[in-house]
This record gives C-alpha cells, sequence and structure tokens, in this order.
C-alpha cells in the first residue's frame, strides 16, 4: 500500500496511490509504504529516483547500521515502533528515508518510511495532523512528530499498565489467594512484564533515533528544542518502567509466597495425621505379635481394649495439637 501526505492550510492530508500518474499530481512531505510491492516500489524509483535498499525492513540487521547519512544527503534511519496489543504485543521495524538535499527528487523534503504492518503511532499523527494546523511544516518535523507520538503511546501504556497492576494489586493482597487465582495473577503479571519490557527497549531505540537526528545538525533551534523535549519524555518514562519492574517482582514474590503458604498446609496436615498414628500403629504392632498364649484368648475384653487404647492414642495428640493451634 503506497500512501503519500501533502501539506494544505497547515494540514496534512492523505492520498492512496493506485498508479505512477497518480504520483505526479502531488508535492508530498511524506511517503508511506506499507508491505510495498515490487511495483510500488519501482514507482517510487522512477519517479523520485529514490532506490529502497532490499534490507530495509531486516530484524537482523547491526545495531550500529541503523543510522547512517549517504554521501548524496540521504538519512537513514530504521526504528523500532511499539503494537500494545492485548493478545500479542510486539514491535514493528519501520524504515526512514529522509532527503532533503537530493536535485532528483521532484519535490524536495520528503519523508520515505517503509514498514511490514500498520503502526498505531502512524495512526495518531495522521489523526492529530488533521485536526491541528501547522502542526506540520516540513519532512523533518513528521519524523519528529512520529517519535514525539511514540513516546506518548508508550505512555498510554505504561498507564494501562498501571491500572491492570492494581487489580492484581487487589487480588494478591486480600489474602485468600488460591492455586487456580494464583496462576492468573502469575500470568496476568508475566504479561504486564513482557510488556513493560519492550517499551522500555523501545523507548531505547527511540531515544537513539532522536540524538542521531539532532547530531545530524539537520534541525532548525526550535526542532532541536523539540528534540530535546522528546528526550526528556523518554527520560522521565524510563523511570516509570523501572518502578514498575519493582511493582511486578513484589507482586511475583507475593503470589509465590501465598503459593508456599498453600503448599505448606498440605504439608501440616499430613505431618500432623502422621504424627498422630503413630501410637495407634505402634500399639497395633504389638498387639500384632505373635506369643504363644495370645492374652485375648484368656481376655474376652482383650480385642475392645486394645482398639479403644489405639483411638485414645490417637485423639490425644490430636487434642494437643489443636490446643497448641497447630491444627488452625
Amino acid at each position: 500500500m503506497l500512501n503519500i501526505f501533502s501539506l494544505a492550510n497547515g494540514r496534512l492530508f492523505q492520498e492512496e496511490i493506485e498508479s505512477l500518474e497518480e504520483l505526479s499530481k502531488f508535492q508530498p512531505i511524506w511517503v508511506d509504504l506499507e508491505s510495498p510491492t515490487l511495483e510500488e516500489k519501482r514507482w517510487i524509483k522512477q519517479y523520485y529516483g529514490l532506490s529502497i535498499p532490499e534490507d530495509a525492513m531486516d530484524e537482523d540487521i547491526e545495531e550500529s547500521a541503523r543510522f547512517y547519512e549517504e554521501d548524496n544527503g540521504e538519512l537513514h534511519i530504521r526504528s523500532d515502533f511499539l503494537i500494545a496489543d492485548e493478545d500479542e504485543p510486539r514491535t514493528v521495524r519501520v524504515a526512514f528515508i529522509l532527503n532533503l538535499m537530493n536535485e532528483s527528487l521532484r519535490s524536495k523534503g520528503v519523508l520515505f518510511s517503509i514498514h511490514d504492518e500498520d503502526v498505531p503511532v502512524f495512526r495518531l499523527l495522521r489523526m492529530r495532523a488533521r485536526r491541528a494546523p501547522g502542526l506540520i511544516e516540513d519532512a523533518k518535523e513528521v519524523l519528529l512528530k512520529l517519535f514525539d507520538a511514540d513516546a506518548e503511546y508508550s505512555a498510554d501504556t505504561l498507564e494501562g499498565i498501571y491500572d491492570e497492576l492494581e487489580k492484581v494489586s487487589k487480588q494478591v493482597l486480600a489474602g485468600d489467594v488460591t492455586d487456580a487465582l494464583a496462576g492468573e495473577v502469575l500470568g496476568a503479571i508475566a504479561r504486564h512484564e513482557d510488556l513493560n519490557g519492550r517499551i522500555r527497549r523501545n523507548m531505547m531505540d527511540t531515544r537513539r533515533a532522536v540524538s542521531f537526528m539532532m547530531r545530524s545538525r539537520m534541525l532548525n533551534a526550535d526542532q532541536f528544542e523539540e528534540a530535546r523535549q522528546i528526550l526528556r519524555d523518554i527520560e522521565s518514562l524510563d523511570n516509570h518502567t523501572a518502578f514498575l519492574f519493582d511493582k511486578i517482582n513484589f507482586l511475583m514474590d507475593a503470589t509465590v509466597g501465598f503459593i508456599n503458604i498453600n503448599q505448606n498446609k498440605i504439608i501440616k496436615i499430613f505431618s500432623v495425621a502422621s504424627v498422630a498414628l503413630l501410637p495407634p500403629t505402634l500399639i497395633a504392632s504389638i498387639y500384632g505379635m505373635n506369643f504363644k498364649f495370645m492374652p485375648e484368648l484368656d481376655w474376652q475384653a482383650g480385642y475392645p481394649f486394645a482398639l479403644g487404647l489405639m483411638v485414645a492414642s490417637a485423639l490425644v495428640p490430636m487434642w494437643y495439637f489443636r490446643k497448641r493451634g497447630w491444627l488452625k
């Protein structure tokens, strides 16, 4: 899918391109390619003179090669964007190519973005740019606003984790944690920990991309200050993710502690039962010996006396355990 975005009266307008001829009708500042076909890549090369690298969206590219500048002035940035899906949270690799100086471009200052699936941050920026005139002025602004929206999207996701962990905290701290509830709590905690880790990694990647833009000296004074504000926002998010890691570890330890308590209760029952049954077992073993003359044959109450003695020997330890509070 090939979409172009152009400015009109300070607003960002989107157009979906389905042929090469349609490209000549617009002067875009942003060209977005979602799962581009070979034909769409050929249109970009033919009209803009831009060759999209074959490894643009590779996941195994060297970290040091994700940010670089070509001799012709093209800036290449490969950054990850978060998708906070409840079922499968993940990050999507997006390749940006920012060209501000290439004379072969019909419109100077165009940002090209290539990715495999729709990104929530892109939708958020498109919605804002349509509603807020003057939000975006050029291609560099588009890239900065994308990173700004990425930080805000991560912040919203962290707030969602806060709310979910509050619900988990109420369940755990209520005290009555069964094994079934503990399993649900551990599953929820694991999901939140995974999402929190992805947010932290995503923020680290965004920080590197914004720092690269600042070092490249392509930003004006206002844009440079905006980039610094994005870095400050990311730093504050790092503190929140660290706090959430501590909270998750606390809830994990508390849940495991309740599981151990439940297991100890079961073990205590077996321990009490084994100790209480030791005296009856001893009496039964004595009366089960092969005497030459069995006293029960000479004493009519022998067997009832043995049975009563076994019951009494079991009840006395149970009474003692109950008095000490060990059966509670």
